[in-house]
């Protein structure tokens, strides 16, 4: 693939995927679209910006107009990332989801049957498939989604499906499961807890903590992603799960020590609306294309940690300007003052 139109670029898995294709791939050519968003940074793309390889445009998925410009000048394949993604955000507000998950992923299928586009991947996540008590999800598992951020994932999903039923368009459907690294916005979990221990406030614990997740490094995941774009069928999807299960409590509880700092800085707080309590990818199917998980989720959970007391200066100027609702959803759940 020679010139990628990749959306959502300037985003924690978008800004990896492109750093990661580019250098394994140096003759080809990214175009970033991305209308940043409050977590949305190009400070980590900022050493590529003279790269003739890289071009960035600022722009919504959901403008037809700009879409249609880009994809119009010839591209061989788009890789969709931009996507509303924080569930808190979603159960308080979730028009922005809808229309960005929803409208804008309808707006590029548009493009790519339009211009005939050679590969489009829709960038998923295991939320959309809801909670399982035991075993694993497969891609042939029912989407149940719990909260108005999956029911849209889902939503964008279905999509997709519909676009490859009806138009024969070469689309993938991918879905992770929780990506953590260096450089993520802090209002995801690992990044959230470790900036609060730092700065010695509370760890807010939704009910008992002991909600599980399956965690994947963001590299393993642009790995498999690169291999999609590749060697992905055409109309399937794809699970990339990293393998490793861990109750939120345990995260917590591993940041503290790792940082020295005491126990009590937990507080349970009520659980959200729809929280799932476990999530768990089947990813037998990519692994057959040659995939696997290449880190030690021990390892790079403390080089992470390393990394965020390390640029502190990077993670504490997002914060000053933080919206009002991540100081209104702090409160609310920790009482701060």
């Amino acid at each position: 693939m020679k010139k990628i139109l990749v959306t959502g670029g300037a985003g924690f898995i978008g800004s990896n995927f492109i750093r990661y294709y580019l250098a394994k791939h140096a003759d080809s050519q990214i175009i970033n679209l991305d209308k940043l968003t409050y977590a949305r940074n190009l400070d980590n793309l900022r050493d590529l910006s003279s790269s003739p390889g890289y071009k960035f445009v600022k722009g919504d998925i959901c403008n037809k107009g700009l879409v249609e410009r880009i994809v119009s000048s010839g591209v061989d394949a788009i890789i969709n990332f931009a996507a509303e993604t924080h569930v808190d955000r979603s159960i308080l507000s979730p028009d922005e989801f809808i229309k960005t998950d929803v409208l804008g992923t309808k707006v590029l299928l548009e493009a790519v049957k339009k211009y005939k586009v050679g590969r489009y991947v829709q960038i998923s996540t295991d939320e959309v498939y809801g909670s399982i008590k035991k075993g694993s999800f497969t891609e042939e598992s029912s989407i149940k989604p719990n909260s108005p951020y999956s029911a849209s994932k889902a939503g964008g999903d279905l999509l997709v499906r519909a676009y490859y039923k009806t138009y024969g368009l070469p689309v993938i459907i991918t879905r992770s499961s929780n990506n953590f690294g260096p450089n993520q916005y802090p209002e995801k979990l690992i990044p959230f807890f470790i900036t609060q221990a730092l700065a010695d406030k509370q760890l807010p614990l939704y009910g008992d903590g002991k909600n599980v997740r399956n965690w994947i490094y963001v590299e393993d995941n642009c790995r498999a992603l690169e291999l999609i774009l590749r060697k992905g069928k055409a109309g399937e999807v794809y699970n990339i799960g990293g393998g490793v299960e861990v109750q939120n409590i345990k995260i917590a509880r591993t940041i503290l020590k790792k940082l020295k700092k005491p126990k009590d800085l937990i507080k349970f707080v009520n659980d959200r609306p729809g929280h799932d309590r476990r999530y768990s990818l089947n990813s037998s199917k990519i692994k057959r294309l040659g995939w696997k998980v290449n880190s030690c989720f021990d390892d790079r959970l403390d080089e992470t940690i390393d990394w965020y007391l390390d640029n502190q200066k990077w993670w504490q100027r997002l914060l000053k300007k933080q919206d009002s609702f991540k100081s209104s959803w702090y409160k609310s759940l920790t009482g701060a003052a």
